[in-house]
């Protein structure tokens, strides 16, 4: 677990925030919280190796002191953290041992004044994830529990680094965090270069290297503090307050925390460049770091800002704070009015901006796409809201939302005499009062004992892997049909985002199967990878179970946690005779026979049905629906996924 750590008593220099090449928008969204905490924190999204870590770790050392020569801390948060580590607890051992209610802080106070960090927090529990945003934005904890009551400080620098492409926060979440950047290495070689050297340069000597710099640290460090000390005094006037109001509106964001934050941040990036007013360019710049991941409502929504849209955004916001300004005394009928206001023409900063906005995906469907007897699978049909598909029995609580599972959150269901999740507070007692006559107890409070601790067995949610095994084979090929299907993939890859599960698809077509989505927690890769699948050819369905049956083995290893559900998309027709057929249901055996729960989605239609989905489902000893019944909306209840 990593414990919280004071810079100043490093030995070796930490890497300069001025030193950084590039990163901008990040470095700017760091400051702007570090001058006003209350904005809630910085989540960063980025590929891999793109200097997030490094940058945050800068940030700590610009913060001030907190108090007799100590520097602010950076602590970090562990995904595999309890509740009990972040917020604090009751002091167990003090309470049996000298009978004295006792508070034992967590993370979060350590976080006090400083950064507190969360590198994967798309990995992180979601209960978690509320109460760091709780903390960030009330600076406070709260704690009412096990019989205490205890509130402490918390006002910290929140910052989340995440890589999309290992899974999405859900939208709830997104909007809690103040601002977000994504960040991306860049494409310029010179660049690149100057960012290699500098590391290089570093490794070789952290000191020296640090010492170039530190004229240009200390600067920042002097701003941020002054900026600080004055953010409260920035006046925000109702023209700006307008803006800000009108903007959100424009962009259609829910509830009001939006226009807060953009509020906050507007002010903070005043001070931050010493003004003392907010005005239109400080409500733009918080506007393009406040805003872009508040538009995502679904997992396949594309991120990011639309710089022509907030362009548009702007200038009507600027009319209708004209519009409530006082008229002009005696304004000249014939003077000039139709026109634009110089002040309403583009300006070069937001002509750049447009002109960095990202060209459209090509579509997969278009022609061209595919040649010869292959098809692109194109664009998916009417999606839905699908059914639960749940695996049955109790698992060991891989954090989501779909089977029962043991959790360290959720209803109790039990008490154990092992270590549980957490003190079962009554049966301790019952335990307890067994003993108190033995114990020699007459009066006063009761005598416990370690042997009369009870843990708390706890069930909640699960999040599983969902394996997809979708057949693209000629017997399937009909474009109607297809889209039929790949709609309902995506329903289920929108439910699987939703209830925070692993995803996994393997398509069969031609004479093998190919694992065309390693299991991952990004669905809108997913997506991508089938709108990007090849249809046609024969239809070899016991290779693709096998395929399934190596992808749930080795899962299973890497991530014991997890059960499986494999989700199979098929009309039974494996092309190439009786034989074929047979293999398959051996395949389906050999899959069935690891224990994985499996479902079979029937996707067989026309006057003349030969029932082969149905077979393939009895030999992987699971269940079996029609393609039709996946609606939630047309089948009530929960599906079972196997017997």
């Amino acid at each position: 677990m990593r414990h919280s750590h004071d810079h100043a008593g490093s030995d070796t220099a930490g890497y300069p925030f001025s030193a950084i090449v590039g990163q901008d928008r990040l470095r700017l969204a760091l400051i702007l919280c570090a001058v006003h905490p209350g904005i809630g924190g910085v989540l960063v999204r980025g590929e891999k190796g793109t200097a997030k870590s490094t940058v945050v770790r800068a940030l700590t050392a610009l913060l001030p002191e907190v108090g007799e020569g100590r520097r602010a801390r950076l602590v970090e948060l562990p995904v595999g953290a309890t509740e009990d580590r972040v917020v604090g607890s009751i002091d167990l051992e003090k309470v049996l041992r000298d009978g004295e209610r006792a508070f034992q802080p967590g993370l979060l106070a350590d976080a006090h004044q400083g950064v507190l960090y969360v590198d994967e927090v798309n990995l992180l529990h979601d209960h978690l994830v509320d109460v760091l945003l709780d903390a960030a934005a009330m600076g406070r904890v709260h704690v009412e529990r096990d019989g205490v009551s205890h509130s402490h400080p918390a006002k910290f620098v929140l910052v989340g680094t995440m890589n999309p492409e290992e899974g999405e926060l859900r939208p709830q979440l997104l909007d809690r965090f103040g601002l977000a950047v994504d960040v991306a290495a860049s494409r310029d070689v010179d660049v690149r270069m100057q960012v290699v050297r500098r590391r290089l340069d570093y490794e070789r000597d952290p000191d020296t290297f640090a010492a170039r710099y530190a004229e240009e640290d200390a600067d920042l460090a002097r701003r941020i503090a002054d900026a600080r000390a004055v953010v409260d005094a920035v006046e925000l006037s109702d023209t700006e307050l307008r803006r800000i109001a009108s903007v959100c509106a424009s962009f259609d964001v829910e509830g009001m925390r939006a226009d807060l934050v953009l509020a906050r941040t507007a002010t903070a990036h005043a001070a931050w460049r010493g003004a003392d007013t907010v005005t239109e360019g400080d409500v733009r710049v918080a506007a393009e770091l406040t805003l872009p991941h508040r538009r995502r409502r679904d997992p396949f929504d594309e991120p990011g800002l639309d710089p022509e849209q907030l362009d548009d955004a702007m200038d009507k916001a600027d009319a209708d704070a004209r519009a409530h300004e006082e008229p002009e005394p005696d304004p000249d009928p014939d003077g000039p009015g139709s026109g634009e206001s110089p002040e309403a023409g583009e300006s070069p900063e937001s002509a750049n901006e447009t002109s960095k906005s990202e060209s459209p995906e090509p579509d997969s469907s278009a022609p061209g796409a595919s040649s010869g007897s292959e098809r692109s699978a194109g664009s998916p049909g009417p999606q839905f809201r699908a059914r639960l598909l749940e695996i049955p029995g109790v698992g060991d609580g891989a954090p989501g939302r779909r089977s029962r599972s043991r959790s360290t959150r959720g209803r109790t269901v039990r008490s154990t005499t092992e270590r549980g999740t957490g003190l079962h507070l009554v049966n301790t007692l019952f335990a307890a009062a067994e003993h108190q006559t033995a114990r020699g107890r007459v009066a006063g409070p009761m005598r416990l004992g370690p042997s009369d601790i009870r843990g708390a067995i706890r069930e909640g949610r699960e999040g599983n892997l969902v394996l997809f095994v979708v057949d693209a084979s000629g017997s399937m090929a009909a474009r109607d049909r297809l889209s039929a299907v790949t709609g309902a993939v995506v329903s289920l890859l929108r439910d699987a985002y939703q209830r925070r599960d692993k995803v996994a698809v393997i398509t069969v077509r031609g004479k093998d199967a190919e694992l065309v989505l390693p299991p991952t927690s990004s669905v809108d890769v997913a997506v991508r990878r089938l709108r990007a699948m090849k249809t046609g050819g024969r239809t070899p369905l016991a290779e693709g179970f096998l395929r399934a049956r190596d992808v749930v083995l080795r899962e299973r290893v890497r991530d014991p946690r997890r059960r499986a559900l494999v989700v199979s998309l098929t009309d039974g027709r494996a092309t190439g005779g009786a034989d074929a057929v047979r293999r398959a249901k051996r395949a389906a055996g050999m899959l069935a026979d690891t224990g994985v729960a499996s479902i079979v989605v029937d996707c067989e239609t026309g006057m003349v049905r030969l029932g082969l989905a149905a077979e393939l489902a009895r030999a992987l000893r699971g269940g079996c629906v029609r393609l039709a019944e996946l609606s939630a909306q047309q089948v009530a209840g929960v599906v079972r996924a196997a017997a």
